[in-house]
């Protein structure tokens, strides 16, 4: 998982196996229904509910000693580019294997592939760069077959030996972000992985570990141009590698395997544009070459208000719409677009506290303030915040009422959401003081919050700027706070700012965040959050000092109990049998709310008419981009057709 969110060109291509009816009825069906009203009007354009069809198996098909995977829509045409916008100031890296953050994850993710994908009409885990994928019966030996003729866009092949060096030397080594390796490891033992031959791989794994075929998404690095970096200045070379200092001069530099490859990168206008990649290994039915689109165009801007903005004047063509511009957006008579119900969204919005009670290993000094960090760490106290907070409030306000409250880790999106939960609880201010009591707070004559020692209850809330929805609802929180006597002081900051905080610095007091690019229908895609060494336990950070054990004595029990969890979760099979452990650790959550969950809008995009092949799914909005082609457009040399932005 990332932090933030994701434009909607880039969705997991990691889901387990799940029939049809059970992906989509437990994806639309376990939803609370939005508002009475909030969806429906007389006027403006209609909104279409989408609905997965299943969709043939994909073929391999080869051509000129090259084994091509054959889509599976309607012939298009050639030329064009595709404009997407996104609120931020950019990303931080274009090196999607040390992306912490949405932004960096998605322009970097752009440009490769992994050895599977995820067919999005059933959530199955199909073949991608892979041509086949056998499977032992005890579920720990994978051989994967490569397709033959696979090229990097520089024309250099792509073989086993990038396979292995992907996995055995950045995977294993947790090089970049060591998300993945976090969520890989099985009984502590990250698997095994050989090369049988130049197009096949054999990976083993201590014991059966059910997420493991999803896993080998992980996108496959060029060995050829990675390996001397790394063997030159080893992890920290390669995190620096493809910065965005290198992708604004030399973009030539970025070796792709994806449909799209870098051509140029702004930073002053903050924007990215991509250029189509002639040795994609994708083709159409008339065995022609994919992607259609010449070009893919992303820009960056500061607020939602812009974002619409550019929308409404015809230079986006793809609108991820905040519930809040929904009834404005229905009305607009220009551009001509459809506007598409994608469901509930698989991304979470949450309230966390920092509960690191260390010392920066470097300066001595704790990472927060002893007193306030003695109110974070109480359970009483961060239970007493879940009841004060008036989600009906944010759902009515903020989402228009197009959503609902969220008070379990798992979304209305996942089959594994605790249904006992997922109701929550009505705002009770009594049940939220009595809980304060309890843990040893009063109130003096102002009605001011005050501790066991006699500090005033007060404490500072980030979010990033420009999120319309953070913003609003960090003045709801400090609004619904303030009736318990405690002040917040409620600041707005760059993304990256906040990354850095949550990554480097360590120096937080309270986030209002959300959490991103994992499956709905995996669980242990959040293990990386949950685990005490994971590389984004964002509200108990541990340090990491090289590829070294990190230090887990100090958790707290129900951190280890969620460890526990994890683990039993990974290595269990079957549907019914996984939900009990699941259930469990959101009970867990629900309890002791390292985070403080708010509420789940509806996904609802806007795609232009000019948009052909558009085919939307609540398992991947433009899961078909190479398929999209745009109706009169002109085939342009080398995808660099100008912008209008």
């Amino acid at each position: 998982m990332h932090t933030d969110r994701i434009p909607f060109i880039i969705f997991s291509k990691l889901f387990c196996k799940l029939s049809l009816c059970a992906v989509l009825c437990l994806l639309l069906s376990s939803c609370a229904p939005p508002k009475k009203g909030a969806l429906e009007q007389t006027s403006g354009h209609s909104i279409l509910k989408v609905e997965a069809k299943p969709g043939a198996e994909f073929q391999t098909v080869e051509l000129n000693g090259v084994e091509y995977r054959e889509a599976r829509g309607a012939v298009g045409q050639y030329g064009g580019t595709f404009y997407d916008g996104s609120i931020g100031e950019g990303p931080k890296t274009f090196n999607p294997w040390a992306a912490y953050d949405g932004t960096s994850s998605t322009v970097g993710g752009m440009m490769v592939s992994g050895l599977v994908d995820t067919d999005p009409t059933s959530g199955e885990v199909v073949p991608y760069l892979a041509k086949s994928i056998q499977i032992n019966p005890d579920n720990t030996v994978y051989t994967v077959t490569l397709r033959k003729g696979l090229t990097w866009s520089d024309g250099k092949p792509l073989t086993a030996d990038d396979v292995l060096f992907t996995w055995n030397v950045i995977n294993k080594n947790g090089m970049g972000n060591p998300s993945s390796r976090d969520n890989t490891l099985v009984a502590g033992h990250f698997p095994e992985i050989r090369k049988l031959d130049p197009l096949t791989i054999e990976f083993k794994t201590a014991k059966p570990f059910a997420p493991f075929l999803r896993r080998l998404g992980y996108p496959i690095a060029p060995a050829h141009v990675f390996g001397p970096i790394i063997k030159a200045g080893g992890d920290k070379a390669f995190s620096a590698a493809w910065g965005t200092s290198e992708a604004a001069k030399n973009p030539e530099h970025f070796v792709s395997s994806g449909m799209w490859i870098l051509s140029k990168y702004d930073p002053s206008e903050q924007k990215v544009l991509y250029k189509r990649n002639p040795r994609f290994f994708m083709v159409d039915k008339n065995r022609q070459p994919l992607p259609y689109l010449d070009a893919y165009s992303l820009t960056f801007v500061n607020n939602m208000n812009t974002l619409e903005l550019l929308f409404e004047q015809g230079k986006l063509d793809s609108y991820a719409v905040p519930a809040q511009f929904l009834a404005h957006v229905r009305e607009l008579k220009k551009p001509e677009f459809t506007l598409y119900n994608l469901g509930p969204s698989p991304s979470t919005t949450f309230l966390t506290f920092n509960l690191n009670t260390r010392k920066n290993p470097d300066t001595g000094k704790a990472y927060v303030d002893p007193v306030k960090s003695k109110w974070f760490t109480n359970t009483h106290f961060r239970r007493a915040i879940d009841w004060a907070i008036n989600r009906d409030d944010m759902v009515s306000n903020i989402l228009k009422g197009i959503g609902a409250p969220l008070f379990t880790a798992e979304t209305a999106a996942s089959p594994f959401i605790n249904q006992q939960l997922a109701k929550g609880h009505p705002r009770d201010l009594s049940q939220a003081r009595a809980l304060l009591e309890k843990a040893g707070f009063v109130w003096n004559e102002n009605n001011e919050l005050i501790d066991g020692q006699g500090h005033h209850v007060e404490f500072t809330l980030l979010t990033n700027t420009g999120n319309d929805q953070r913003e609003n609802t960090g003045v709801n929180i400090k609004q619904d706070l303030a009736e318990l006597g405690i002040k917040v002081n409620f600041k707005p900051v760059d993304f990256n700012v906040l990354v850095g905080k949550l990554n480097e610095t360590k120096d937080w007091e309270a986030i209002i965040l959300g959490l991103g690019g994992g499956s709905p229908l995996e669980p242990h895609d959040g293990a990386n959050v949950w685990r005490s060494d994971g590389a984004i336990h964002m509200f108990n950070q541990r340090e990491v000092k090289g590829n070294g054990p990190v230090n887990l004595a100090d958790r707290f029990p129900w951190e280890l109990e969620l460890d526990d969890i994890f683990e039993k979760g990974a290595q269990t099979f079957g549907m019914d049998k996984r939900r009990v452990i699941y259930d469990a650790y959101q009970r867990l959550v629900y309890e002791q709310a390292p985070f403080i969950y708010l509420y789940s809008p509806l996904s609802l995009l806007a795609v232009q008419s000019r948009i052909q092949n558009a085919n939307p799914l609540p398992l991947g909005a433009w899961h078909n981009m190479e398929e999209v082609w745009i109706k009169g457009a002109q085939k342009a040399d080398a995808g660099e057709k100008s912008n209008p932005l």
